[in-house]
């Protein structure tokens, strides 16, 4: 009888579930196994053959094409900057929002606010005001540390993306951090100050240990964002001047579309992709969840 009401339930569950796993069954697995397949081809992308070359595109990307790596770098370094600066960014701004005692509503508004603004827009916006307010600010004003090339010169430019990303997105795990404080209970604090605990000790001792499972969730979502960027950049530098600021989502979409119409081969890149992020994303995910069993 147990066994049947077992069953009854796990069927239930089952259709509860079944559009959600349908949909992800359709829009990422089937993909995927197909992406698999397409790496194995030098299919343009348009032609209904799709002609067999096994490994032969592996084997260009890691020998004959230098441009992917330096993406690929370039990608690893916004990645690393990204998410050590917005975490750090967004966690300042969760800690000193719910310190306050009033306009926590509109504090937490102002700063998710770019978040609610489509990315491609908000760089246009600030293409803008790096290639004509700067200037601007710059001459009338004699603010000479602003007359810079901020798209033009490969040093700035990186600057200038990183500037965009954080104001698009620190605002989202800001939130998240917040509704981690306001998950610590308060009774733990007010023992804290009862026994003589600074600010400082609270925080350390109470406040960041009890939020740690918020930082896995936004270290996980930082770091599969940087990899995966491509709007901000896109939009604001067009991956120059040359290739200097080409970030691999940007050298795969070329691959595939700009260039030669080499879908194959770039589905190859994404696969390459994509190993590299599930490697690094386990490894963050398997050390965060120890520290987390630590804490």
């Amino acid at each position: 009888m147990a066994h049947q009401n077992a069953t009854k339930r796990n069927l239930q569950l089952l259709a509860c579930t079944a559009p959600a796993l349908l949909v992800f069954i359709t829009m990422k697995i089937i993909p995927a196994v197909m992406g698999f397949w397409y790496s194995l081809t030098s299919w343009n992308g348009i032609n209904p053959k799709k002609p067999f070359i096994g490994l032969e595109n592996f084997r260009e990307i890691f020998t004959t094409d230098p441009y992917f790596w330096d993406s690929l770098l370039f990608t690893f370094r916004y990645t690393i900057w990204i998410v050590v600066a917005m975490n750090i960014l967004a966690l300042l701004l969760a800690l000193g929002i719910e310190s306050q005692r009033r306009g926590k509503g509109v504090f937490r508004t102002l700063f998710y606010l770019p978040n609610m603004i489509s990315l491609v827009i908000g760089s246009f916006m600030w293409n803008f005001i790096f290639t004509k307010v700067l200037y601007y600010m710059a001459d009338t004003w004699g603010w000479s540390f602003l007359d810079h090339s901020w798209i033009g010169d490969p040093t700035f430019s990186f600057y200038a993306i990183l500037t965009v990303a954080l104001w698009g997105g620190t605002g989202y795990i800001m939130i998240i951090y917040i509704a981690a404080i306001q998950g610590v209970p308060e009774v733990l604090h007010e023992a804290a100050i009862v026994d003589g605990a600074t600010p400082f000790q609270r925080l350390r001792s109470i406040t960041l240990p009890m939020i740690a499972h918020s930082f896995t969730i936004c270290l996980f979502i930082t770091l599969n964002n940087a990899f995966q960027v491509f709007d901000v950049v896109y939009t604001l530098t067009g991956g120059g001047p040359g290739r200097a600021t080409q970030v691999v989502a940007i050298n795969i979409y070329e691959e595939a579309f700009n260039n030669s119409n080499r879908f194959g081969y770039a589905t190859a890149k994404s696969l390459i992709v994509f190993a590299i992020v599930l490697v690094i994303t386990s490894i963050q995910l398997t050390v965060m969840k120890r520290r987390e069993q630590e804490l």
